[in-house]
């Protein structure tokens, strides 16, 4: 079966090269401009991982983060930004987010995060 990585990013192209990347590698992509998006879509309960940026207009991904746990959602989460801020970071990992990477990064290391927050084998 195929695992679906919904990737949420304000970022048209590298909402796009997430997307690109994860399809390439073997996974099933969906992706959403906004975390209200991926919140109302029909395909967000069979989501394995979510990808998502941190800073976004309208809810963040923390917020996003949180409003799936209250939900009773427990998906895997990476969170990604181009703005690192340290105070953040620690919340999130508090808060239960697999990674927290700074753009840009290596395809490596969100591969590793992937497969980490999937279970999988590298």
């Amino acid at each position: 079966m195929t695992r679906v990585i919904a990737i949420v990013d304000d970022n048209d192209s590298h909402r796009e090269a997430l997307a690109n990347l994860m399809n390439s590698l073997g996974y099933q992509a969906t992706s959403y401009a906004s975390a209200e998006e991926f919140m109302s879509s029909p395909e967000r309960s069979g989501t394995a991982c979510l990808i998502t940026d941190v800073n976004m207009p309208g809810m963040s991904g923390p917020e996003l983060h949180q409003q799936l746990i209250d939900a009773g959602e427990h998906i895997p989460t990476i969170f990604v930004t181009a703005f690192p801020d340290e105070a953040v970071r620690k919340r999130a990992v508090r808060a239960g987010v697999d990674c927290y990477l700074t753009k840009p990064f290596m395809e490596e290391e969100l591969l590793s995060c992937v497969r980490a927050a999937l279970d999988v084998a590298p």
